[in-house]
């Protein structure tokens, strides 16, 4: 399978709908046996004219298209500009806008909003395997600043001090692998911080945090150590500085390019900063490889996207990204 290494490199090869289509077919079908999604059958027929396959079979849905079964099902968009933007949301440093992505693509910001969203879910981490050895813990803030807020906008979102109206995400740092999980999490109590903790880390492992008060407890599974900020900032090898450069590059990342992301949508954008990072020493053709290896199985319809499916209804899209 040829993997573009650059951008422009992929933009002229995935010009050509012949790439598209064989390249698809790898992802898709890895044996290089295409089946028919429904059934299972290998006895299809290639129509050439529609750019998809007919099942020997008959029933519902025989013809179908390389797209059937991944991120891009129904969707209208070619493959020659979905391929690129999958492209640019995994090697973009700082991440892209729905915006920058509308004028590169030449789609709607709406259109692309929903495209970087399928890519997200692509990339999300669903494993469950834990993590040992030693684990940095700790948690941040993330929210507008009040200082440029309006003073009305300000009394509304923001009650009381420090995190007030910001939502909050636990972090977790293998300090072997170099891997951070993420969490968006409720509030910063001991049950809520610890929970993610246990949840994630093998007992038995080093744990190190900062002094809040909230960690306290997990001596009872873990070699717990502290570092108090207040006193210090690293104390030989316990220390918390893997985990808080995250958060920097994760900030920078929500506050330079997507300004604005609602509390409903954090897990996706968190999604594809911790990508990126722990895929940080391959080379864009290969953090572009492995997301496209993700992509099967991982639809995202519109309303689940915005929460239609919910009980409750949640936001509608932000326009600010």
């Amino acid at each position: 399978m040829k993997i573009p290494r650059s951008l422009v490199e992929a933009v002229r090869y995935f010009q050509d709908t012949d790439n598209c289509l064989e390249f698809m077919k790898l992802i898709r079908w890895p044996d290089g046996v295409v089946k028919c999604p429904t059934c299972g059958n290998d006895k299809v027929g290639f129509l050439a004219a529609q750019n998809r396959w007919q099942c020997s079979k008959k029933h519902p849905k025989r013809q179908f298209s390389a797209k059937v079964g991944t991120i891009f099902e129904d969707s209208a968009i070619g493959l020659d500009k979905w391929l690129p933007a999958v492209w640019q949301v995994v090697n973009c440093k700082n991440g892209i806008s729905s915006y920058e992505t509308a004028r590169g693509l030449g789609v709607t910001q709406k259109t692309a909003w929903f495209m970087n969203h399928r890519i997200r879910k692509a990339i999300q981490s669903g494993t469950f395997e834990k993590i040992s050895g030693e684990v940095e813990a700790d948690e941040t803030f993330i929210g507008g600043l009040a200082r440029f807020m309006h003073k009305d906008r300000r009394g509304e979102k923001i009650k009381g001090t420090g995190g007030g109206g910001k939502a909050i995400v636990m972090g977790l740092l293998d300090r072997k692998t170099k891997k951070v999980r993420l969490r968006h999490v409720a509030d910063t109590s001991g049950p809520t911080l610890q929970g993610v903790v246990r949840e994630y880390v093998e007992g038995g492992s080093y744990v190190f945090s900062d002094a809040w008060r909230s960690y306290n407890g997990l001596s009872a599974d873990y070699v717990h150590n502290v570092i108090d900020h207040a006193e210090s900032y690293v104390n030989g090898n316990i220390h918390t500085n893997g985990i808080e450069n995250f958060w920097s590059l994760l900030k920078r990342g929500i506050k330079g390019t997507y300004v604005s992301v609602e509390p409903f949508h954090l897990f996706r954008y968190l999604d594809e900063q911790a990508f990126r990072y722990n895929e940080r020493k391959n080379d864009d053709g290969g953090r572009f490889a492995e997301a496209m290896a993700s992509i099967v199985g991982r639809r995202l319809t519109y309303k689940e996207l915005i929460g239609d499916n919910l009980p409750t209804p949640e936001p509608s899209p932000p326009t600010a990204e």
